[in-house]
């Protein structure tokens, strides 16, 4: 089992402090997290930081840790901006990038993107094999029916060769079978319940199977809403609030909170489900959440 950890994103106005997620980010190397991963929310009343310019202050913050986003929404962007900045951002972390993208489903805002909500899904599909064409050809001849490109060039080309590790979020099954056919990795969703997390594992393991692709090279992950507290009322209390501000619907069935003990049982829950990497996500107290987890879980669990 690998333990990952969110980067704080929560940052009200005028309250971000730098000094602060520089030791968060030093102590997380130092109690030997795999990873830091972030997420995207553009629009909403939770102040979230963005993932790309989150990642680059922490790759200046960091040395080994790998980073990520979990995902990046990436049918609301345009294909070769991101790809752009997701290669220059590979090239100043040393090659120490995970990129996951998703859909975001169809309850998104499309129209504040320019986006057209009868066509996100195949916009989805055509930008993640565009995003690969221009990390991996020297120059790309593209013609889609969202982007058309005539023997463009974009350089440089990411640090890590063919390109970073793409993860897949999903949540319908037929998205969850396009996982495979688009990704390297799929990427349970926060948002999600372990019961519903492990249909999915279901659905994707039927799918590697019919592919042809071996399991064992198709990384499987899950973030997991968590709160320590030896109060478990006030666990949740907290979680839910955090939760319904993020999303704005009441979430409190996904998390995972209380004492130890209960954190422990949920994590081998999800673990049990398929995944093989945990992103633990606090959602406040978030330095001293990580050292309970460190100290009081993770060991139960290795």
């Amino acid at each position: 089992m690998r333990f990952a950890i969110a980067i704080p994103q929560f940052v009200a106005d005028g309250t971000f402090d730098p000094a602060g997620l520089r030791a968060y980010l030093a102590r997380a190397e130092t109690l030997g997290f795999d990873s830091a991963w972030t997420q995207e929310h553009v629009l909403g009343s939770m102040p979230v930081l963005s993932p790309i310019e989150t990642m680059t202050y922490a790759a200046a913050c960091t040395e080994r840790l790998r980073l990520g986003c979990a995902v990046f929404v990436s049918t609301l962007h345009s294909s070769v901006h991101l790809a752009k900045s997701l290669s220059t951002l590979d090239q100043l972390c040393r090659g120490r990038l995970d990129v996951g993208f998703g859909t975001g489903g169809g309850g998104r805002m499309f129209a504040a993107f320019g986006v057209d909500p009868d066509t996100f899904v195949a916009r989805f599909v055509e930008g993640v094999r565009l995003m690969k064409a221009l990390w991996t050809e020297p120059r790309v001849t593209f013609k889609g029916r969202f982007w058309q490109l005539e023997g463009a060039m974009m350089e440089p080309k990411p640090f890590q060769k063919p390109h970073p590790p793409v993860w897949i979020g999903a949540n319908h099954p037929a998205a969850v079978r396009r996982a495979v056919r688009l990704g390297g990795g799929f990427f349970g969703a926060g948002s999600q319940t372990t019961e519903r997390f492990a249909e999915q594992v279901r659905v994707l393991r039927a799918a590697l199977a019919e592919s042809g692709r071996p399991p064992a090279a198709f990384p499987i992950a899950k973030r997991v809403y968590i709160a320590v507290d030896d109060d478990t009322a006030r666990a949740r209390r907290r979680i839910a609030a955090a939760l319904t501000a993020l999303y704005g619907r009441n979430l409190e069935a996904v998390a995972v909170f209380g004492p130890p003990d209960a954190c422990v049982k949920g994590l081998r829950e999800v673990g049990d489900a398929g995944t093989a990497t945990i992103l633990l996500n606090p959602m406040f107290d978030e330095a001293q959440q990580m050292e309970r987890l460190a100290a009081e879980v993770i060991p139960r669990l290795r």
